[in-house]
């Protein structure tokens, strides 16, 4: 549905992507994520036909971005970072008019815009002015314009910035429903919005894809050594003193304390390695107890951080 082929778009002597490659299946819901100027926004804008690349080529459902943009932008709706509204229209109003200008056939528009008003959950508030809408139901009303025409393809930018727990889940739940009948690029720094909502994810920093796949194929992927958690009551220097001398321990750390002689362990292994017996043997026979016993599983933070981390 659409594949991206060695991107890379320069402003002046600035690289912000840099030769990526990558392609979005029909039905796909994909998650691209990274750090605050990673290249987002610059890539959703590219495979809107907002701006060209300098160098590389996009295809969209067959289309050539630049031989055939036009075609491509009936094909895609598109909610940018800031939320295109007119404040002083009526939301009936406002989606409306984008039902218009995206060429809705007049005979279909009172369809459609039933069918999107009652996809956002807009019915409350279609006859109050934008202006008067909280920043949840404004989402609502970008995502409503952004589907108005029926795309095959939605773009997301950020589509969560700036809403509380509340607006974030049900934008969340919104946008699970929409990708259910289309293909969406889904950019975020959001952690958490990613494995909500998403089939894949692409990783991107410094205008490189620098991972990609499920969650679970990333942090598979990812060279990481065992972490246990482990809460022990017990002297803290000899706790550390006797870790510190297990030769299968490549790194010891207090995480917490509880009590003046209660502390939270984490415990890096070296590679490979499965210490969770022997720790357990060492902690009893040196008479402390264990209150608490964690092998920390690799998460999408993890590999995040990992990947993003400076070098």
């Amino acid at each position: 549905m659409i594949r991206i082929k060695n991107i890379t778009k320069k402003f002046g002597d600035n690289i912000a992507l840099d030769n990526i490659n990558f392609e979005v299946k029909k039905g796909e819901v994909l998650g691209f994520l990274g750090p605050n100027g990673a290249g987002k926004s610059t890539t959703m804008k590219i495979i809107t036909s907002f701006w060209f690349p300098s160098s590389g080529n996009v295809k969209i459902d067959g289309l050539d971005a630049k031989k055939d943009s036009l075609k491509i932008r009936e094909k895609i709706g598109y909610l940018p970072e800031i939320v295109p509204l007119y404040d002083d229209f009526l939301v009936y109003e406002y989606l409306k008019f984008v039902a218009e200008i995206r060429g809705v056939k007049k005979t279909q528009i009172k369809k459609r815009l039933r069918e999107t008003i009652d996809l956002c959950g807009l019915n409350k508030v279609i006859k109050k002015p934008i202006d008067e809408l909280s920043k949840g139901y404004r989402q609502r009303v970008g995502l409503a314009q952004s589907i108005i025409h029926n795309p095959d393809i939605l773009i997301l930018d950020e589509p969560t910035t700036g809403l509380d727990p509340n607006q974030i889940s049900e934008i969340r739940s919104l946008i699970k429903k929409i990708g259910k009948e289309k293909t969406v690029i889904f950019s975020t720094h959001i952690l958490s919005e990613v494995q909500a909502t998403c089939d894949r994810v692409i990783i991107i920093n410094d205008g490189k894809i620098v991972g990609e796949g499920t969650p679970k194929e990333l942090a598979d992927k990812l060279d990481r050594r065992e972490i246990i958690y482990v809460k022990i009551k017990g002297d803290k220097e000899m706790v550390l003193k006797k870790f510190s001398e297990v030769e299968n321990i490549e790194n010891v750390k207090v995480k917490d304390k509880e009590k003046s002689n209660i502390y939270g362990y984490e415990i890096e292994s070296k590679e490979g390695v499965d210490l969770r017996e022997y720790l357990s043997i060492l902690v009893v026979n040196s008479g402390w107890n264990i209150l608490e016993f964690t092998k920390k599983e690799v998460t999408l933070e993890d590999v995040f951080k990992e990947l993003t981390k400076e070098k």
